[in-house]
């Protein structure tokens, strides 16, 4: 699935080609893409139409697009396959187009939802009440991600000492730090010299906040190159992947020497994933 630096580059597209439009016309052409709501693909398209759309947000993985002055924003759900793309009006529709957005002005594009495998979806939702950016209710939960300039991090570093659990599951809690997936952890653990399975209440804060660093470092280098594309599903706005998965340390490269000291990397099954890592700089914790 898409993570922060993936999730990011489609923001900033939307913000360009996005903010500040009035929605004309929407047409919902598959109901599994409106499925997270519950009054169905008539009443979404009805509800949007004559809105106008703010600058999208992000909050870790999950995006969305506020609606000026209605208390709601539309919840984007990549899923395993979504994209969100502006295209040109009159282009050929894509073979897995789900949601038409159109729009009431001469810019001559529109935006469009378009998912292979249906994980994904558009949604509609009151906002955090007082919220400035248009927080959906529904995922008010997810803690702040580690480019937001409101992160927490002394919050962080008490939280991960207090958990009894490993770093890389600490790792992936959305509640404590959000947008990070199994590639990013896997590459911030690689730069931080850390197992996977280290446990967290024995993290010195020193080791923690390196942590942090490294994961600020390599979702930043992510997104320079437009994210992390591995095949053609992960796009920007305009269809374009990234090329980040040039340049992982960690994560896809069993068998090829680490970076560091030439030992082969290797890969474990790991919750329902994998993880990869330096069998030599990343030492597995004595049971």
């Amino acid at each position: 699935m898409p993570e922060l630096p993936e999730v990011e580059v489609v923001r900033r597209g939307l913000e360009r080609w996005v903010a500040g439009r009035t929605v004309a016309a929407v047409e919902v052409l598959h109901p599994r893409a409106v499925r997270r709501h519950p009054a169905g693909g008539a009443d979404f398209a009805a509800r949007l139409t004559g809105a106008v759309i703010a600058a999208p947000m992000r909050r870790g993985k999950y995006l969305w697009l506020p609606l000026e002055g209605r208390g709601q924003s539309v919840l984007g759900h990549l899923g395993m396959s979504g994209q969100l793309l502006v295209q040109p009006e009159g282009a050929a529709d894509e073979k897995h187009l789900r949601i038409r957005v159109r729009f009431a002005d001469e810019a001559g594009t529109e935006l469009r939802f378009v998912d292979q495998r249906t994980f994904g979806g558009l949604s509609l939702h009151d906002t955090v009440e007082g919220s400035a950016d248009g927080l959906p209710d529904v995922i008010a939960h997810i803690a702040r991600d580690p480019l937001d300039p409101l992160f927490d991090e002394e919050s962080y570093h008490r939280a991960l000492r207090a958990k009894r659990s490993t770093v890389k599951r600490a790792l992936l809690d959305q509640s404590l730090i959000s947008g990070v997936g199994n590639i990013y952890a896997d590459e911030a653990l690689w730069r931080s010299r850390l197992h996977y399975e280290r446990p967290t209440a024995g993290l010195a804060r020193a080791r923690s906040a390196e942590l942090l660093g490294h994961v600020r470092e390599v979702m930043e280098a992510a997104l320079s190159v437009g994210g992390t594309s591995f095949d053609s599903l992960y796009v920007n706005v305009n269809g374009e992947s990234g090329y980040f998965d040039r340049s992982l340390d960690a994560y896809g490269r069993e068998d090829e020497p680490c970076r560091r000291c030439g030992t082969p990397i290797r890969r474990r099954p790991w919750m329902n994933r994998s993880s990869y890592f330096c069998p030599l700089c990343q030492r597995a914790p004595r049971a």
